[in-house]
């Protein structure tokens, strides 16, 4: 049935923040629990449709298309029952391409399928053209290499067989109309566990370019590239995870020059070239303090140029190049970052003449929005919301702050407050996952920060040492070191707040999620007069238990990335595992978990559970069947909140 696409939204947030310790807002929970309208937006070649991604109620990711014409939905489409769509994009004006994957909690990649999938824009002829589950009867698992925008009715994909040891890469050059393919050749790198290969293709839609990684030279990066279809591949670049390296992310039109990122030049990752013909590096912008991504301008679907750089450091900036040939594309670009300043402006999409383009923007204090841009008519027309019941005016404000850590360090943090308040607030100290090479932007929405200061509470998401952005010295402060200058550079912050009359000293607590939920234990147990409770969510409490549960370890890469990460020694471990350090804490603790997580196993919170059980130590606890690392459905959200806000209430409300 076709349904009238409207962009009309439900209930609003309220624009009040409440008192920490009065009664939960339900609404606002349900209001930031709930899934983005749409994901992703983009416009089919000629102009003629738009495909969005948007959640299901079950958390799945499906496909919706509208004509842009009267913006009718022309078709919804899903894959399999707990199967996603993942990447898609349009191969003509009328047929999508799109990866499939399975998702295993939001804290984590979702798994592709190795399926990959067409159908038409209304619908029909939707057949796996490449996959496990399609029709070619070679079971080998599949991802999209690039969807070929100057050839009708091909894709290129990268396939391997998943009952061979460590195989090749293999090309193959797919009709998307029917699933038939052609082989193209193999790539002389392997694909191991835990690890990927990516591709670039020039114009004429010849793979030139290819990155992978050899876990048994300890995680090098290999980068091999030739000249043209009949060449050999030969290896160019070959770093290790701390020498610095170079990433490829795309041809440019002149088909012989590679745009990337590169730190083994410059402490924080640069813009750069690297010349194929020439076989010369050479860094095109940097910045002091923090890394620099290129902006690109597009000519017939496929990178053209580089036309600036954008930054992030005090707020979200942006810079153009002198001599850039495509002025009309710049210009377009320029003007949307002034009219949506301190927000990422991202062109999602475009038809091959750049007629038209989807714009996304977004930032903390933002919702994502999606604009459509009539190059002929200079005009930017409103496309939808993301999450059209999120009102700007009802949102907590997030700005960036730095303060100085114990030893030196200028460390860059988000504080997010209630509205209308300023001074002598609840603290809630809030780390990220990762930990390493992952940062709180200021372009991210954290759901967890504005629903903890609707309520009253102050958040502060520190940016500590072994975060990345801030150039390979200080990710690599950050090694063997989880539990303890990471967890200082959280307590500075803290304290800076308290010396600056922002936060109440005797009203702090501390809650994080994978790497956060350690640190947040971590953090109670290293200062026990600060923090009056903790909540870790999916967290790892014991790090000899990493080296044999999860899936990190199942991999030689993996393993390879925590021989460098994690202290050297047993003892080491141990003495920065929360696990046998609870005689440590005064705090209360709650821990949340995903009983199905495979990132962080539910061992870690049983074995923090019985630890605390052994002391007599006061303890929550909340384990959810269904969810694994970090909860999707809403209503485990909302009650996970609800649970959090009690917690926290108790301890420190008013």
């Amino acid at each position: 049935m076709i349904k009238h696409f409207t962009l009309g939204f439900a209930l609003l947030v309220s624009s009040q923040s409440l008192l920490a310790g009065a009664e939960v807002n339900r609404q606002v929970l349900e209001n930031y629990a709930q899934h983005a309208k749409f994901i992703d937006m983009k416009i089919s070649t000629k102009g003629t449709y738009l495909a969005a991604t948007a959640r299901a109620d079950d958390g799945s990711t499906r496909l919706t298309v509208l004509s842009v014409k009267d913006n009718e939905i022309v078709s919804i489409t899903q894959g399999k029952p707990g199967e996603s769509i993942a990447s898609f994009d349009w191969a003509s004006d009328d047929r999508i391409v799109a990866s499939l994957a399975k998702e295993y909690g939001s804290f984590e990649q979702p798994f592709q399928t190795g399926n990959i999938m067409a159908v038409n824009a209304d619908g029909s002829n939707k057949i796996i053209i490449a996959g496990p589950r399609s029709s070619e009867g070679n079971i080998k698992i599949a991802s999209i290499a690039d969807f070929l925008p100057a050839q009708e009715d091909q894709i290129m994909i990268t396939s391997y067989s998943p009952y061979s040891e460590e195989p090749y890469i293999e090309l193959e050059r797919v009709k998307i109309s029917s699933g038939r393919s052609r082989s193209e050749g193999k790539i002389p790198l392997r694909n191991f566990k835990g690890t990927g290969v990516n591709v670039l293709l020039d114009s004429e839609g010849v793979p030139k370019v290819a990155m992978g990684t050899d876990p048994s030279g300890g995680n090098e990066t290999v980068i091999v590239a030739r000249d043209n279809s009949d060449s050999e591949w030969r290896e160019i670049m070959r770093f290790g995870p701390k020498d610095g390296g170079f990433t490829p992310l795309a041809l440019l039109d002149d088909d012989s020059t590679i745009i990337g990122l590169s730190d083994n030049n410059t402490n924080t990752k640069a813009i750069t070239t690297f010349d194929l013909k020439a076989n010369k590096q050479e860094v095109y912008a940097a910045h002091p303090k923090v890394d620099i991504f290129p902006m690109l301008s597009f000519r017939k679907g496929r990178p053209a140029e580089v036309i600036g750089g954008a930054y992030e450091y005090d707020a979200i900036d942006v810079l153009f190049f002198d001599g850039i040939k495509d002025k009309g594309f710049a210009g377009v670009v320029n003007s949307l970052t002034k009219a949506f300043k301190n927000q990422s402006v991202q062109v999602t999409s475009a038809t091959l003449d750049n007629s038209k383009m989807v714009i996304k923007t977004a930032s903390s204090n933002n919702p994502t929005q999606f604009f459509l841009f009539d190059n002929e008519k200079r005009k930017l027309l409103p496309l939808t919301k993301a999450k059209p019941w999120l009102e700007p005016a009802g949102i907590p404000t997030t700005e960036i702050i730095s303060y100085e850590s114990r030893d030196g360090l200028t460390i860059k943090a988000l504080l997010t407050l209630p509205q209308g308040k300023a001074k002598d607030l609840p603290l809630i100290l809030l780390p990220h996952g990762g930990p390493h090479g992952i940062r709180d932007s200021i372009v991210n929405m954290d759901s967890d920060a504005k629903v903890l200061a609707s309520h009253g509470y102050a958040v502060l998401q520190p940016n500590y040492r072994g975060s990345g952005g801030y150039g390979k010295e200080f990710l690599e402060l950050g090694y063997r070191n989880w539990g303890t200058t990471m967890i200082n550079d959280m307590t500075d912050g803290v304290q800076n707040l308290i010396k600056q009359g922002v936060a109440d000293k005797d009203r702090v607590c501390v809650y994080g999620a994978s790497y956060g939920g350690y640190a947040a234990v971590q953090s109670a147990i290293r200062e026990p007069d600060l923090y009056k409770c903790v909540v870790g969510f999916v967290g790892v409490y014991d790090m000899e238990l990493m080296l044999g549960e999860g899936d990190i370890s199942e991999a030689e890469a993996g393993l390879n990335y925590l021989a460098y990460a994690l202290p050297a020694t047993k003892e080491e471990r141990k003495a920065q595992s929360p696990v046998h350090n609870v005689d440590k804490l005064k705090a209360p603790v709650f821990i949340i978990q995903g009983e199905e997580d495979v990132r962080v196993p539910k061992e870690h919170a049983f074995a923090l559970r019985d630890a605390l059980k052994a002391k007599g130590h006061p303890y929550e606890w909340m384990m959810k069947k269904g969810e694994a690392h970090g909860f999707y459905k809403p209503e485990n959200n909302v009650e996970r909140w609800e649970k959090m806000l009690t917690f926290f209430d108790k301890y420190i409300g008013e």
